[in-house]
This record gives C-alpha cells, structure tokens and sequence, in this order.
C-alpha cells in the first residue's frame, strides 16, 4: 500500500528533484530513475517505418497505408526501480522506453504501450530497433504528436531477473512504476502531458488490462484504452491451445507454453511444476529457451509442433477441471473481471493464429452486463491475422485519440 501510495503521488505531483549527470552517460532525476538520449528517428526514418518495413513486418500481406509522419521522434531510455509483489515486493532494476516529439509544443498527450510476447531479452522498446511493433507505435503515434512509453516488463531490457510472462502484480507494478518514472524524466526535459491512452497488443494486451485495472483502482484518469487480439483469459486460452486446437494455430504457441510454465514455476514458487508439466524428451529446450541460452529460431528444431504434445498427458487432462496449483493461478490471472471505469476497444481479426475472436472481445459483454464503461468490439477484417489486427488497431486507435483529444 506504501508503494501505490508513493506512485500515485508521483502520478499527481510530478518530480522536482536535482538532475545530475552520470559518468555512464545517464542522467539522474531521482534514487530510483535515471535516463539516457538513445538516438533520434528523423521524418524521414519514420516514414520508412510506415511503408517499406511495415511491409516486411506483415510479409507483404499489408494492405493499410499510414499518413506520413509529420514531426522527428527523440528516444530515451529510463532506467528505474520496481518490485515484485509476487516475491515480497522485492525491488528489481528495469528498463523502458519514452518517445518524445521533436516539437516545440505546451504541452502533449501520452500514450502508455504494452509490448507483446517476445522471445529475447532484447526486442523490447527501450531496443526500438529490434521491435517493429515499437517503432510502428512511434512513427504513427509519436511522429504525430503523441509522447509514447513503453515498458519493457521484469525480465526484459536491461533486467537480471527470469522473463515474468504473464504474471499479474509484477506486470502491473513495472507498468505502473514506468508511468511514474516517464512522470520525473519528461518533467526534467520540460515536457508536459495531459490526457493518458493506454495500448497494447497480444501479451501487452493482457498487461494493459492488468495495469489499467491498477491505475483504475488508483482513481488515476484514462482517457481511452485500445487492445489488439487480447488474451482476456489466460486459462480460457491455453486450455484452448491444449484441447480444441484450431488449423490456424501459430507454431510459435509452443513457445509460450514453455514461457507460462518456467516463468510460474520461478514467480510463484512451484517447485518442480517445470519436471511435471513438460515431457523429458522436452524439459531441456524448454528451460534454455525460457532462459535465452537458446533461440527461437533453435529451439522450434526441438520441440514438440504443440503445446499438448509439450505437456506430459496427466498434466494436459489436469486442464480440464482446475485440478492443480498452475491452472488454478492461470484462472485467477485472468484480466477483465472488474467493472471498467474507461471506454475501450478491442480489436480482433478473421484469421488470428493466436487469439479467437471469442477470447479477444471477452470483455465488451461482460461489461454491458454489469454496467461498465463503454466497450466496443472492432473487427479488424476477415484477412486480418495476428501481426494485420495490431496493425489495423494502429491505424484506428489514433484516430480514435485524436478526436477525443477535441472533446472538453
């Protein structure tokens, strides 16, 4: 209670402490955060984004064309501290991402992205060049005004510790804790915001609910909040990956099943849930995987073609009826069970070979139901897969932002 105490304070009040500079390079704003100018992507960058790389993220299968940006992007990275609630509120050094336009400008709105599921330490913003999905959100968002951070979540970036995939409070707090310290860096550059978005795409989708709920509880204000192919409920998807698989599965699912099982069994304290639940022939690639001794790329030549095929067959028929520890926290990690207080859209494609429609939009009945804040459905296309519903949401979320940045 402490913590949420000294963060919101954060959140209302700002910082004003003494900036000092770092023999590293970093500038230090308070004990905690500290930050770096990493590089700039002039106009011209940006708009390569837009078109030829965009084409080469969605295999020449993209058929959305963006508006050229209109303002060059400043890049940091903020170094700052967190906790694990999970372990005791034990405090962990992590890192993130804040853009920033290149405008002389009063002041600007701010938009809070959640990255998705990634199979390195390294593909997170605060590394914009080995995350498309970051430099997308900076070409359309911060190259048209918008400042955008992006945290790279506990176990990412510049973290010593084990990837937390998919584990709530940590996940929360590292969210929560980079809004707070985005706070001190942008008020050491002279640079203020107002109104706050939230966006996130897959994994990051699941974090922006997880962490909108937090700032909810936190009678902090959100403007709007955008989720492309959200998995709602992780229970709910990773049965569904175990016993009714669908031609359209990605082969990379095989790879999350390994990240849920090594990073709940490091977070959660279940010992041995690792020997329990991945076949022997299996165990190994999955923990170097898990642990990045090994790629993707390396470990897909290993594994099983499916997350069932991964799991020893009493741990898979465990499934079914909630019947251990690790199912039971998969169900209580579930991330849209609460009566929303900000308007929000999901979206959700045709053809996703990750997240059905069913799970993505969970949330928009759920909350008609009980009353909640306005949720809408939005539905990417028939051709839409995993990587065209981000990019689809991409294109509609500005949009949506910018005409509720008119509203009073």
């Amino acid at each position: 209670m402490k913590k949420c105490i000294a963060t919101l304070f954060f959140f209302i009040f700002g910082f004003f402490g003494v900036v000092d500079a770092m023999a590293d390079g970093y500038i230090k704003v308070s004990s905690t955060v500290r930050y770096e100018l990493v590089g700039t992507y002039s106009i011209n960058r940006l708009n390569l984004i837009l078109t030829k790389e965009l084409d080469q993220f969605t295999e020449n299968k993209n058929t959305i064309a963006f508006k050229p940006s209109t303002n060059a992007v400043k890049l940091y990275r903020v170094i700052y501290k967190t906790a694990i609630p999970e372990k005791g509120n034990r405090p962990v050094e992590v890192s993130g991402l804040i853009a920033v336009p290149d405008l002389s400008k009063a002041i600007f709105p701010m938009v809070s992205y959640q990255h998705g599921t990634v199979f390195s330490r390294t593909e997170v913003p605060s590394f914009p060049e080995q995350s498309f999905e970051t430099r997308l959100m900076i070409a359309h968002l911060a190259g048209n005004g918008y400042v955008v951070i992006a945290a790279d979540y506990v176990g990412k970036g510049i973290s010593s510790e084990p990837d937390s995939y998919m584990v709530k409070e940590a996940t929360a707090q590292a969210c929560a804790d980079m809004l707070a310290a985005s706070r001190q860096v942008l008020n050491s550059l002279n640079i203020k915001t107002d109104k706050l978005f939230l966006s996130g795409w897959s994994q990051g989708s699941w974090c922006t609910q997880v962490f909108r709920k937090r700032l909810e509880e936190m009678r902090v204000h959100i403007t709007a909040a955008v989720m492309a192919c959200t998995p709602n409920d992780l229970y709910l998807m990773l049965t569904r990956f175990i016993n009714n698989p669908s031609p359209l599965d990605a082969s990379w699912l095989v790879g999350i099943g390994a990240l849920f099982i090594n990073s709940y069994e490091r977070y959660y304290d279940f010992q041995g849930l690792s020997t329990t639940a991945i076949k022997p022939e299996y165990w190994q690639t999955a923990r170097d995987f898990y642990d990045n001794k090994i790629s993707w790329s390396d470990a897909q030549k290993l594994f099983s073609p499916t997350i069932k095929e991964l799991f020893q067959v009493d741990f898979a028929n465990a499934s079914s009826l909630i019947s251990n520890r690790f199912y039971q926290q998969l169900f209580e990690n579930q991330g849209y069970q609460w009566r929303y207080s900000t308007p929000t859209r999901f979206y959700y494609g045709g053809i996703d070979e990750a997240i059905t429609p069913y799970v993505a939009i969970l949330p928009v009945e759920y909350q008609k139901v009980i009353g909640g804040a306005s949720s809408t459905a939005v539905y990417a296309g028939d051709n839409a897969d995993h990587r065209g519903t981000f990019v689809f949401g991409v294109l509609d979320q500005k949009r949506w932002f910018d005409s509720l940045l008119l509203q009073k």
